[in-house]
Parts: C-alpha cells; sequence; structure tokens
C-alpha cells in the first residue's frame, strides 16, 4: 500500500506552510506577551533561566497548525473534535501564561476537551493483546473504551507539559513525535492523517529557531498542553484505530519518554505522601544538567532517546524489505553517534572544557622544549644574588670603625 503522489505533494505543502506561519508570527506573538504580562520570571530553582522571558509561544504554532490544516486537509468529524478541543486546550493555555491557574482547575478542563474529542468519535476501540501466547489477539475495550481514552488524552496532554522545563526540549520531543507518526502514517496510506502530522511537524519546527537555547521566547502552557493534546488525539486516530491491532507498542514507543517520566515523577511524590501535581526538580533532564551537562547537551540527549524509540515504533510497523531499511539506519545511526561519543565529540559535561585546553598545552610544550636551555642561565641568578645576600654583613664590619673613628674625634674634642 503506497501513499498517492497528491497526498505526498499536500504533505510537503501542509508542513512549508505550517512552519512559515509559525515562524512569522512568533515575533508578534513574542510583543504581545510582553504586552499582556505573559512573562516567564524565574523564581526557584526548577527554572535554568536566569533572566524573564515572554510566553505564549504556542500561540504561533497553534495558528500555524490550524492554517495549514484548514488549507490542506480534509475535516471530518473525528478532526473536528480535535481542532474543537484544541481551541478549549488553547484558551486553558493562554490565561494560565498571563494569570497562573490551579492545577485541579487545569486538570479538569483537560477532560472537559478530552470529552469534546471522544464526543466527535476519538475514542479507542480496540487494542492488540500483548500476551503473544493468548489464543485472542485483540481487546475490545467495550465500556472502558471512553474512561481509557480520556485517561491517554489527559496524561499524555501532561506529560508533554511536564518534559516542558529545558530550552527547546518539549517542542524538539513533540516534532521528533509528530514525525515518526507521519512516518508510520505514510506507510500505512492514511493520508489524511499524514497531512496534519506534517502540519503539525511544521508548526513545531517554525517555532524552534526561537525557543533553543538561548531561548528568545517560551511556548508556556499554551504550547505545552496544546502540542500534549494533539499528540494523544492524532495517536488515536492515526496509530490506535489503523495500528494498534497489530501492534500494542507502537502509539507508547512514540511517546515512551514523556510518558515515563511523568509516571515516575507522579509515584515519585506519592510514595513522599506529596501532592502528585506540585512541581519538583527531579525530572530527567534535571538529573542530566545535576550530572554536568548544559542545556543544549541534555537537551539533545533526550532528542537522541525520542528518535531512537521512535525509530523502533516505525520499524515495528514495518515489514520485509522496509523493515530491513529502517532497522539498517537505526543501527547506522547508532554507529555513529557511539563513535562521536567515544571521540568526546558529542555529550561532553560542561567540564570537559578543562581537558580541551590541557590538549593544545601538550602541543605547545614541543616547541617550549628549547625554552629550558634559554632558561639555564636564569638558574644561576640565584648565584649571583648570593653576594648580594652578604651585603648586609659588610655594614656591622664596617661600622665598628667608623664608630671608633667617631669616638675618637669626640674625645679629642672634649679635650
Amino acid at each position: 500500500m503506497l501513499i498517492t503522489p497528491e497526498a505526498i505533494i499536500k504533505i510537503i505543502l501542509a508542513l512549508v506552510l505550517a512552519l512559515v506561519v509559525s515562524f512569522l508570527l512568533t515575533p508578534p506573538v513574542k510583543a504581545f506577551a510582553k504586552k499582556v504580562g505573559a512573562i516567564d520570571v524565574p523564581k526557584d530553582d526548577r527554572r535554568v533561566h536566569k533572566t524573564p522571558i515572554p510566553r505564549l509561544g504556542g500561540l504561533a504554532i497553534f495558528l500555524g497548525f490550524v492554517i495549514s490544516v484548514v488549507c490542506f486537509a480534509h475535516i471530518n468529524r473525528q478532526i473536528q473534535g480535535i481542532l474543537l478541543g484544541s481551541v478549549v486546550v488553547v484558551i486553558v493555555g493562554v490565561i494560565d501564561d498571563i494569570v497562573t491557574l490551579r492545577a485541579w482547575q487545569k486538570f479538569l478542563l483537560q477532560i472537559a476537551a478530552a470529552l469534546i474529542a471522544v464526543y466527535h468519535g476519538v475514542v479507542v476501540e480496540v487494542v492488540s493483546n500483548p500476551n503473544v501466547f493468548s489464543a485472542e489477539n485483540v481487546w475490545f475495550l467495550g465500556k472502558l473504551s471512553i474512561p481509557l481514552t480520556i485517561l491517554w488524552i489527559v496524561a499524555v496532554t501532561n506529560a508533554v507539559n511536564l518534559i516542558d522545563g529545558l530550552d527547546g526540549l518539549a517542542v524538539g520531543v513533540s516534532t521528533i513525535s509528530a514525525i515518526i507518526m507521519l512516518i508510520i502514517a505514510i506507510l500505512l496510506s492514511n493520508g489524511n492523517i499524514a497531512i496534519i502530522l506534517a502540519a503539525l511537524a511544521g508548526a513545531c519546527i517554525g517555532f524552534m529557531p526561537y525557543n533553543l537555547n538561548p531561548a528568545k521566547i517560551f511556548m508556556g502552557d499554551t504550547g505545552a498542553l496544546l502540542l500534549g493534546y494533539l499528540l494523544s488525539t492524532l495517536s488515536i486516530v492515526g496509530l490506535f484505530k489503523f495500528y494498534a491491532i497489530i501492534s500494542f507498542f507502537v502509539p507508547f514507543l512514540v511517546l515512551a519518554l514523556p510518558l515515563i517520566d511523568t509516571a515516575f515523577a507522579f509515584f515519585r511524590r506519592l510514595l513522599r505522601g506529596q501532592n502528585p501535581m506540585k512541581p519538583d526538580r527531579e525530572h530527567f533532564h534535571h538529573k542530566l544538567l545535576d550530572r554536568g551537562f548544559n542545556q543544549r547537551q541534555a537537551v539533545f540527549v533526550i532528542y537522541i532517546i525520542s528518535g531512537f524509540l521512535g525509530m523502533l515504533a516505525v520499524v515495528i510497523t514495518t515489514k520485509g524489505e522496509l523493515r530491513i531499511v529502517f532497522t539498517t539506519i537505526m543501527l547506522v545511526a547508532a554507529l555513529v553517534l557511539g563513535i562521536q561519543v567515544r571521540r568526546g565529540k558529542l555529550l561532553r559535561p560542561e567540564k570537559s572544557p578543562e581537558t580541551e585546553t590541557t590538549e593544545p598545552e601538550e602541543d605547545m610544550t614541543e616547541p617550549i622544549e628549547t625554552e629550558p636551555i634559554e632558561t639555564e642561565p636564569i638558574e644561576t641568578e640565584p648565584i649571583e644574588t648570593e653576594p648580594i645576600e652578604t651585603e648586609p654583613e659588610n655594614p656591622p664590619l664596617e661600622i665598628p670603625p667608623e664608630e671608633d673613628q667617631q669616638t675618637e674625634r669626640e674625645g679629642e674634642s672634649n679635650e
């Protein structure tokens, strides 16, 4: 099953249009954020930036995405529900970026957005049976389909929001996830979902130049909640609907890193008797920073992990020659990255500059080796200074006769 050339053209155009719109609208959104006071001020040790930075960057992503989808995608009932729910999520994010909302308020509004999507048919009804030894290949969720769908949407929405702790982290991971889902949609000949995912990826890419370290603007809850909501709902109509019958793990692999980080944070806080919604500084990206990596290095590590998990999902999706091709690509990429890391050209902690300075010093010692010959006479200088040390001894030798002469003269004058 191959996707049509017409659909490929629409996919490319959707990605480019969303990219351009998002890129061009980010500066005006930044100015708007400053005007309405949507500024992220560093108040605690969780925040790694030192100066106030505008938020609301998610508005540019949303506008780029929606304009591209309206221009190129077929808006059926499910897509209509996703778009309406995304409007609710964006409104919640904008309010929270300007005046902070409480966690339970955002949680209830996220459930409301999920219910809008569910009402329009975005529901997980069937999943594959992870037990390969079972006679039943699939599980029909029945009455559990709606609560499990809401749980999935809310979980992914919050997962993306929780990893938004470093410059370019959440938008980059979301871009990787969208591209992986786009590849799978193309392989499954799901052209309309591929167009929508291309629009999402393009909108994220257009915003990234402003959000990479050092960030000029944050996407805020407006962008983080939006990306999480779109990834969760599009995974239902694009992965669960078309592919979860074959593999239960594909949707989870695509979004594995934010989901695992969120699960650890949730249970960690519960075990400590803390509010599971209370933020802390123990997320995966914080651990990387504590190990000596700077922001760019920590983000790059997470990009690599997300990319390989996504490629694994693609490998599971494919069959025959395509599986061999994608497996080869993944292995070659792993080999290249491994060589670069071993050579110290990638993922070097911040302490590495000290080792970098030692290398030129070793090279510089070769011409400097001749300098000790020139310094040999300098070593004899202490010998020349030895008589200088005896100078204090001469005055006491000369002083007694001078004093005797003075006393003799004084005696003569007294006579």
